[in-house]
């Protein structure tokens, strides 16, 4: 994407202008995914169109709260550690106010970043070497009582967006990443993918088993496993919850 000469002049200056909230800034290995074990920086907006029942970082969708920084001041907190690999999360990264600009200054500054999204909004050209696509299977869906009755509605319709995802997956590098949390769900991801458009590669989709303990996610190893060797599909570890359990900055 070209940038004017005038948009350069002043890019240091409109980026002290533009003002993001932010869940959390912190430097950890990656645990999810083809970059598994890879030191980066994390910056989680905070943020989300979606309600999902199991999310794991409530205070950066259902709840959103966070410190104000502008772009300048989120490079400099990147700047601060060694790492050249930064993950851009939430929440919902992309409905964040600045994202773009922030991805602008990243790429710069020649960060690999990774942005990890639903895949519900359309890239826009964004700046981003690995997308890491999380579309959100009906296990997603608050139940009854949960939340309000419109927020159920809305995540429903807005959780898959077929044609998005195919935006992205030809225009970045992918990874498909399913949340699973039984074999009935890859019915599902099956009926998904041809909708898409784009062919994807049977180890271009990871499953990863929900669940924010231990316990949980290795009683569901077997089935995960199970349907890998079945499938093609690949098994996507957390090891952040093995190493560091549910915990913020990790």
């Amino acid at each position: 994407m070209r940038m004017t000469a005038r948009f350069l002049l002043n890019l240091p200056r409109t980026l002290d202008l533009i003002s993001m909230l932010i869940s959390e800034i912190f430097y950890s290995i990656q645990g999810e995914g083809e970059l598994t074990g890879v030191p980066s920086v994390f910056i989680r907006t905070s943020g989300c169109n979606l309600r999902c029942r199991w999310c794991d970082t409530k205070y950066a969708s259902w709840d959103p709260e966070g410190t104000n920084y502008t772009v300048n001041e989120l490079v400099a907190e990147v700047e601060k550690h060694p790492a050249r690999h930064c993950v851009i999360t939430g929440g919902e990264p992309m409905v964040a106010k600045g994202i773009h600009e922030l991805m602008q200054a990243l790429k710069a500054r020649k960060y690999h970043i990774t942005i990890e999204t639903a895949g519900t909004i359309a890239p826009d050209g964004i700046p981003c070497d690995l997308a890491s696509l999380s579309p959100k299977l009906s296990n997603s869906t608050p139940l009854p009582g949960e939340i309000g009755d419109g927020w159920i509605k809305k995540h429903d319709q807005l959780r898959l967006q077929p044609t998005v995802l195919g935006e992205w997956i030809k225009n970045y590098p992918y990874q498909l990443k399913f949340v699973v949390s039984s074999d009935r769900d890859v019915a599902e991801i099956e009926q998904l993918l041809p909708d898409i458009g784009v062919d994807v590669p049977a180890h271009q989709v990871l499953l990863m088993p929900e669940g924010t303990e231990i316990g949980v996610i290795r009683g569901r190893d077997e089935t995960l496993i199970d349907l890998c060797l079945k499938t093609g599909y690949r098994y996507c570890n957390r090891l952040q919850i093995e190493l560091f359990g549910n915990t913020r900055g990790t």
